[in-house]
């Protein structure tokens, strides 16, 4: 390893910082040996913060209806060939006993950006949840809405919220996203949650169509600026039915380097090892823990939604049983010598 790479790798530990230059050399000048070096100091960060347990949470995925037309994401709108559902009361309910039972101390809300689901509709699911299970962490990720939506959420019980923004350079955010989405307004979404009181997660997708290095420079500058209590950062994975279905996938490589860095930059944030990380790699989401990661997303969907909750091609897991999924990640994650817990897993600040 070059020694001016373990001096970047050690400036960014001690400071939890770098210049716009000194990411871009970290990136660039990076290799097999600057990356065992990263991860081994980011899992020294995050064992000391967090110890060897990984939280688990358990995702509900509610509806796949849309209003918007993001070119990377299979269930856009004009996907005429999705096959379209969402959950009743109910249904979510049921899945939330089902999680409880098997240990799950947070339940993870997402879906599109479905009209159906009002405020009055969401909060009613929301406080049914919060009554039910006043032991547990509510995580919610609809996409953007208004800041008295947000707050409105967060008074019916609400804790976490997670809004990737994709991508912090403006240009970028452009060649992915059609009129009316603009950065601006997502980055207003992001402060609106973050001043309200949410746990907030942002995030962004590796090797999307039009990234560059600079893009991936200013995700980093962002992440140091914002200060997320989560950080959600997946490969880009086509989907067949997007106008990217062509484009390649992003690697495994560079982002579980860029996982060890967030580690490093942002010491005690909560890093999913996602599952696009275990669809491009088997043991993609044991080597996301093995970079810094500390968190899993088993699917508490019912078995026969879950093919239809398609953002991209080949996802895994869609036809295991919750139980399933906690118990192979339990398997898996013992197998690496870290420890599946069932704690709420909430932020640690200082």
């Amino acid at each position: 390893m070059k020694p001016e790479m373990k001096a970047l790798i050690d400036k960014l530990e001690c400071e939890h910082n770098l210049s716009r230059a000194e990411f871009t050399a970290l990136l660039n000048e990076r290799d097999g040996q600057t990356a065992d070096y990263l991860f081994a100091r980011a899992r020294e960060v995050r064992h000391a913060v967090y110890g060897r347990e990984v939280y688990t949470r358990g995702l509900i995925e509610f509806t796949n209806y849309c209003k918007n037309d993001c070119y990377y994401c299979g269930i856009r709108k004009s996907n005429a060939g999705a096959v379209r559902y969402r959950l009743s009361d109910e249904d979510i309910l049921d899945c939330c006993r089902i999680g409880y039972e098997l240990g799950f101390r947070t339940f993870v809300l997402q879906g599109g950006e479905d009209p159906y689901f009002t405020d009055e509709r969401l909060c009613a699911i929301v406080s049914a949840i919060r009554q039910s299970y006043p032991d547990c962490a509510i995580t919610l990720s609809l996409g953007e809405r208004s800041r008295e939506s947000y707050q409105a959420l967060f008074d019916s019980g609400a804790n976490r919220y997670l809004l990737r923004h994709e991508t912090a350079n403006d240009a970028h955010y452009r060649t992915l996203h059609p009129e009316p989405l603009t950065l601006e307004h997502r980055m207003q979404c992001l402060s609106d949650l973050k001043d309200i009181g949410f746990q907030v997660g942002c995030g962004m997708m590796v090797g999307s169509p039009g990234q560059t290095d600079d893009c991936i420079v200013d995700d980093l500058v962002f992440l140091k600026q914002f200060d997320p209590h989560m950080v959600g950062i997946g490969p880009f994975i086509p989907h067949h039915s997007t106008p990217f279905a062509t484009h390649a996938a992003g690697t495994l490589e560079l982002t579980l380097y860029l996982l060890g860095i967030v580690r490093l930059l942002l010491p005690r944030v909560l890093l999913p090892a996602t599952t696009a990380l275990g669809t491009i790699d088997p043991l993609g989401r044991e080597k996301g823990v093995q970079a810094g990661c500390n968190v899993v997303m088993p699917n508490l969907s019912p078995t026969d939604v879950r093919g239809k909750y398609l953002l991209y091609d080949n996802k895994i897991c869609t036809g295991d049983e919750a139980a399933e999924c906690r118990a192979c990640l339990q398997r898996r994650m013992e197998g690496i010598g870290y420890e599946l817990v069932t704690a709420r897993g909430d932020y640690r600040a200082e």
